[in-house]
């Protein structure tokens, strides 16, 4: 298994192809499931065999990968509406005990739902604003990963993936509230990480998958030409290696997707 102390890790993901059955039979929770990465992921998994529990906060965009999913004779996904920034511990809570009575495990929670908020200087920060987002990206992330650890425990060979951010490895001025929390969110990854190498079977890792066409960058750069970037589905290839069978020989590594199609970390 590799860590942080061992040498860096490159592979060029168009030479590594996943199988069909490549996550047959496991249950991935996905957060932000209704659009952008977290739509494309979901599909995805869904195509290669899993069972995916959608969560997020709008039910009609759900509805829409659920459709898409069991159209596609994927095995049925399963809808979770959460709004994030306003849920408390016993949500949580309520949602780990209804998996463990449907599915009794967990392989996989991929953390990728965001608030971008404010971009703006700190000193002008609205502190309810400063208090959303770091519910939403920071709060609720180590709130669902406390809820669902005896899951994925359960699962004996299990992956916990956060969706990473560059600002959150090297910040930039007014980025805020998004960076301090996706820095805390590395930090939870490696606590995380550590605390769970030698006793159970759950991996985790982050995963920063570049500059991708979303509602989230058009958000962050409204004068940027998206055009260029690629789409979800053109990325979703390194967080299916991380989900995967070669997930399992990583552990505590923050991982970055590159332009040029390489997974390094």
């Amino acid at each position: 298994m590799t860590t942080k102390s061992d040498p860096d890790f490159s592979l060029t993901l168009s030479d590594w192809q996943p199988a069909t059955d490549l996550l047959a039979d496991r249950v991935v929770l996905i957060t932000g499931a209704g659009e952008g990465i977290g739509r494309e992921l979901a599909r995805q998994c869904a195509g290669h065999g899993a069972t995916v529990i959608l969560l997020g906060k709008t039910v009609r965009e759900l509805e829409s990968v659920y459709d898409e999913i069991v159209g596609a004779g994927a095995p049925e996904p399963v809808i979770h509406p959460m709004d994030l920034a306003g849920a408390r511990p016993e949500d949580y809570i309520t949602l780990a005990g209804a998996l463990d009575e449907q599915f009794g495990r967990l392989d996989a929670l991929v953390h990728n739902a965001a608030m971008l908020g404010a971009l703006t200087p700190i000193t002008h920060y609205p502190g309810e604003r400063w208090y959303q987002v770091m519910q939403t990206n920071l709060h609720a992330p180590f709130l669902l990963t406390q809820a669902c650890l005896g899951l994925l425990n359960a699962a004996g060979d299990a992956r916990l993936l956060f969706v990473a951010d560059e600002v959150g490895r090297r910040a930039r001025a007014y980025w805020g509230a998004y960076a301090a929390s996706k820095a805390g969110l590395e930090a939870l990854m490696q606590t995380l990480a550590a605390e769970l190498e030698t006793n159970t079977g759950i991996h985790v890792n982050s995963l920063d998958p570049g500059a991708v066409r979303t509602r989230l960058r058009t958000q962050a750069y409204p004068g940027e030409d998206p055009n260029p970037l690629p789409l979800p589905a053109e990325v979703i290839d390194a967080f299916l290696y991380l989900l995967g069978p070669d997930g399992r020989t990583h552990t505590g590594r923050q991982f970055t997707r590159t332009p040029e199609g390489r997974l390094i970390g």
